[in-house]
This record gives C-alpha cells, sequence and structure tokens, in this order.
C-alpha cells in the first residue's frame, strides 16, 4: 500500500501543481499528505499498524554496502475497523455504523445464508436499527454492488491461492527433485501474493494466507 500511495500522491502532485515549474530555484508549497488505509477484512489483523515505503526497500548486504541511508520515505498507518477491535471506530458515527454493518452480514453469512441474501437482509436490519440509515436508504444498491465486488476479488484470490499450490506441486512433479517441488511451490505462491498485492492486502494478510514470511512479500511489492 505504501507503494501505491506514492503513485498516486505522484499524481496528484502533477495535478496540483500543472503549469508551475517545478525547476524553479525558488521551493514550492505542497499539501502536507497523511496516509490511511482502513483494515475489515477477515484474516487477523492488529488493531493499528504502521506500513513504510523504506520496509520494501532491497536489502543494502545484498548490494555489497554496509550500510545504506533511507533517502525516501512514506508512512500509511493501518486501522482496523471490524467489530471490538478499535476504540478509534466509536469515535466516528459513520465508521462505527459501517463496521456493525458489516459484522451483521457476516454474522448472517455464518448462520447459512448466502452473501448476497446476507448483504440485503442486512440492508435491512440496519435500516430498522438506526445503522447507516441514511446512506443504505439512499445508496443501498450501489453498497450491494461494491461490496460484492470487492468479495468476489477476495474469492478470486482465494483460488489463484489454490492454483499457486497446484502449480508448484505440478511444477515439482515434472522434474521430480525435491528442490523443484520447493521451487515450483514457492513460485506459485509468490504469484498469489502478487496478486493480493495488486489488490491492496497488507503483507501480514498475505503471509496469513500463503504461509510466505512477511518480509519476503514485502521485497515482492518492491518489485
Amino acid at each position: 500500500m505504501a507503494l501505491r500511495f506514492l503513485m498516486y500522491m505522484a499524481r496528484v502532485y502533477e495535478k496540483i501543481l500543472g503549469d508551475k515549474n517545478i525547476y524553479t530555484t525558488k521551493a514550492l508549497v505542497i499539501p502536507r499528505p497523511e496516509f490511511f488505509v482502513l483494515y475489515n477484512g477477515l484474516a487477523p489483523y492488529p488493531d493499528e499498524d504502521i506500513l513504510r515505503l523504506s520496509d520494501l526497500y532491497e536489502d543494502p548486504e545484498q548490494l555489497g554496502l554496509e550500510k545504506a541511508l533511507v533517502e525516501m520515505e512514506l508512512v500509511v498507518g493501518v486501522i482496523n475497523i471490524n467489530q471490538g477491535r478499535n476504540e478509534i471506530v466509536k469515535r466516528c458515527r459513520v465508521l462505527e455504523g459501517y463496521s456493525d454493518f458489516i459484522g451483521k452480514v457476516r454474522d448472517i453469512e455464518r448462520e447459512g445464508m448466502k452473501r448476497e441474501k446476507a448483504l440485503e437482509s442486512a440492508i435491512v436490519y440496519c435500516r430498522e436499527h438506526d445503522i447507516l440509515k441514511g446512506v443504505l436508504e439512499e445508496h443501498g444498491t450501489e453498497v450491494m454492488n461494491m461490496l460484492m465486488a470487492e468479495w468476489k476479488q477476495e474469492d478470486a484470490l482465494a483460488v489463484r491461492y489454490r492454483e499457486g499450490r497446484e502449480l508448484g506441486h505440478e511444477e515439482g512433479l515434472k522434474t521430480g527433485l525435491e528442490r523443484g517441488l520447493e521451487k515450483g511451490l514457492e513460485r506459485g505462491l509468490e504469484k498469489v501474493a502478487r496478486n493480493a498485492l495488486v489488490k491492496g492486502m497488507s503483507p501480514d494478510a498475505i503471509s496469513e494466507l500463503t504461509g510466505l514470511d512477511s518480509t519476503a512479500i514485502k521485497r515482492l511489492a518492491g518489485q
């Protein structure tokens, strides 16, 4: 996410500065950004976390350097907004309502109802109990479509994870060597990890999903 924010912010600054001469000797004044991610996934995650661009940098020792200064940094705050996980959520009625709404959807799904019906049922429940009532009355259909699209992506990642494991086993079997199996499995899992990073999943969540070391995942994000 830190790398994605860096790329997004470069485009934003480019639009903000417009025709201004960035090569002028006079210092330009630019808006001060703050970066946050609101996490509501199913994988275990701390109440609060910090992601740093510098975590993605190559190891200076691998470059033959004893020590390297961090010349560029970008820090992203991550807040877990799942139910009961963070006091910060209670300070914002909209965030608290969203957390309660998602929690209700998941409760209904655990009872055996399919996802689309669970969303519809949760919307009705939240309207009746004054949870995001105005938003759901005016934009209920948009909320459903957004969440269905988001969760379909999560399902797709799970499928890719299984495919990655199968790809690894196949390559290992073809070589007939234990190392081939390990290498093939590693390549398959790395492919899943890269896809998950593109979708915005955190390194820790991807580590939980694939079993890869979080440091290795952060290196993949920098490639």
